[in-house]
């Protein structure tokens, strides 16, 4: 079986409203649910994910149309019929994205059970991690950074003691990513995740970088 650990990052890919949800997020979870592949999530990932799911609110992209149209109007670029379609599409648009936006505490809810996705819980061996990766070599990763990274190092240990051989990471906060903006590797998390028999992929597809044979 192959296992791959996803963090926030794919939660608010996958549960934002229409618009801004990935299609790459929702198809490796079908590719989980398919029985392709396992994914593993650590619990808190869900938490962390509502603030920036919620800050998605329509106001902002809605107000720049409505701006756009005023000036439209006023300027002889847009005819009232125009506009007044534009209006409607943009009222469609906000009800929607608010209508998406309260169903989203039962969407995080339902991924906890949703088939092919292990949602799991810190524990004690991971807070202890944790610890021990802070300050040091690893001091440029954020304190909840360096929990995620404790809960998928030491889950993937135990996947691999029970004979697990592909375990990967979707990992698009570059605070994590084993490389930097110049393609550099970061020897400091290589050797982590190396260690753990992890590769780490940039994207949700599993395509990029590519992983060896071996």
């Amino acid at each position: 079986m192959r296992h791959v650990f996803v963090e926030t990052n794919w939660v608010v890919d996958y549960a934002a409203p229409a618009h801004h949800k990935k299609k790459a997020a929702v198809d490796l979870l079908n590719r989980a649910a398919a029985g392709e592949l396992e994914l593993h999530l650590p619990s808190i990932c869900l938490n962390e994910a509502r603030r920036p799911i919620q800050e998605l609110k329509p106001r902002h992209e809605a107000d720049a149309i409505r701006q756009f149209l005023r000036w439209g109007k006023a300027n002889g670029k847009i005819s009232i019929d125009e506009e007044a379609t534009a209006l409607r599409v943009l009222s469609m648009f906000e009800s929607r994205v608010k209508e998406e936006l309260k169903q989203l505490d039962t969407m995080l809810t339902s991924l906890r059970k949703h088939p092919g996705l292990d949602v799991f819980a810190l524990d004690d061996a991971m807070l202890e991690r944790a610890i021990e990766l802070s300050g040091g070599e690893l001091e440029f990763v954020k304190p909840f950074d360096q929990a995620i990274l404790a809960a998928v190092l030491v889950r993937a240990e135990r996947l691999k003691a029970a004979g697990a051989t592909d375990l990967s990471f979707c990992e698009l906060d570059g605070d994590l990513q084993p490389w930097g903006k110049n393609g550099f590797s970061k020897p400091a998390l290589t050797k982590l995740y190396d260690a753990a028999g992890i590769w780490v992929y940039g994207d949700f597809d599993l395509a990029a970088p590519v992983r060896p044979a071996s």
